[in-house]
């Protein structure tokens, strides 16, 4: 048990710092709770987060360290749980506060796709696509999402 005496803006720091955790069968996998957190996770008070943004930021972060794991050839996607709706490369994700989140993208089949989700019934899979072909690099929207978490 830490007993160190805290001041108030260490406690108030310490509290808007995500906490987590990931063990992995094979010791050498990525990581997403080795990674660095942005800098916009921290920045608003953990009391001050909507349940919508919270799950928007930690998806953020689980997104890029899958995109990290990806060769040049693939891309991020999302498979739908309990249900035959099936697979949607993820182009685009947000958050309606105070418990909606969303991801745009599209299907296999390059038709449009928007999924729109309560934070209670939050279930993502993520895999990996082959990219689109007529695009010389793999789209890679973890990085943009993280970029924007950096930028805040």
């Amino acid at each position: 048990m830490d007993n160190t005496i805290k001041t108030a803006a260490e406690a108030v720091e310490a509290e808007a710092l995500p906490r987590r955790h990931e063990v992995h069968s094979d010791p050498k996998a990525r990581n997403a709770a080795d990674q660095p957190v942005p800098k916009g996770v921290s920045k608003t008070p953990a009391a001050k987060k909507s349940p919508a943004q919270w799950a928007y930021e930690r998806i953020i972060m689980y997104l890029k360290n899958f995109e990290e794991s990806l060769d040049n050839e693939h891309e991020v996607a999302m498979g739908f749980t309990g249900g035959d709706a099936g697979v949607m490369r993820i182009e685009g994700m947000g958050y309606f506060d105070p418990d909606i989140v969303t991801f745009y993208g599209s299907d296999p089949t390059g038709a449009k796709t928007q999924l729109v989700q309560h934070v209670t019934q939050l279930n993502v899979m993520l895999r990996a696509l082959p990219k689109a072909v007529e695009q010389a690099e793999p789209n890679r929207i973890g990085f943009r999402l993280a970029q924007d978490l950096e930028d805040e």
